[in-house]
């Protein structure tokens, strides 16, 4: 059941949208747009390509996904980079909340592939933010130095109709399949997401997912 409104402004225990470096960023990015299309904008080109899409970052305790932390850190994976993008849209006045996702990545490659051994992304996080009476869906994940150097489609925004990943990557290869969506959150349901992963990976593979470090970033998802 949708939320009224009012609660997709208000700040959750990692969406701090009322902490000061939210409300300064947010002010700094948006501030002086006058359109709710164009402050949405400017806030998902920032998460999108200064948040920098790193998927080896720690996921495992509910503070590696307090917005505060993942744009002082400046780089996460697709959850994180969702919960920057809907902190800071709160922020500057914008309804906003998380949204999940199964995907699955014909093009995963590196460290992160050989954890997983799969395809499947289960619960794939992207930002929805409510813009002129509707629901527009986000996905800042993958930033475009990362998309240049390996030749995927960039996502792009217009601050009016859904952002998200492309069916194939620019020479014509399949990339991404949404495989199922999980529906919208007002928060990280981070317990949901970990049983999630127990589920599908196993234990053991979810364990290792959790505690991979940053010894290289890849596309993934």
């Amino acid at each position: 059941m949708d939320l009224p409104l009012a609660e997709y402004l208000k700040p959750t225990p990692a969406i701090d949208c009322g902490s000061w470096p939210i409300k300064q960023k947010a002010e700094q990015i948006a501030g002086g747009r006058e359109k709710i299309r164009d402050k949405a904008k400017s806030l998902f080109y920032f998460v999108r390509d200064e948040i920098k899409y790193d998927p080896y970052v720690p996921r495992y305790l509910p503070e590696h996904y307090r917005a505060s932390k993942i744009l002082e850190r400046g780089r996460g994976y697709c959850v994180q980079k969702a919960v920057l993008l809907v902190a800071l849209a709160r922020a500057a006045g914008i309804p906003a909340r998380l949204g999940f996702a199964d995907i699955r990545n014909y093009r995963p490659f590196g460290k992160l592939a050989e954890i997983m051994e799969t395809n499947l992304f289960v619960y794939h996080g992207y930002g929805d933010l409510y813009i002129e009476g509707k629901w527009v869906k986000t996905t800042p994940t993958f930033d475009l130095q990362l998309c240049q150097e390996h030749r995927i489609v960039p996502v792009e925004f217009d601050g009016t109709r859904d952002a998200m990943f492309h069916s194939h990557d620019q020479d014509g290869e399949l990339h991404i399949e949404y495989v199922c969506y999980h529906g919208h959150y007002p928060d990280v349901p981070l317990d949901e997401i970990t049983e999630a992963r127990k589920r599908i990976y196993g234990a053991e593979v979810a364990k290792r997912l959790e505690m991979a470090d940053s010894e290289s970033s890849t596309a993934s998802g």
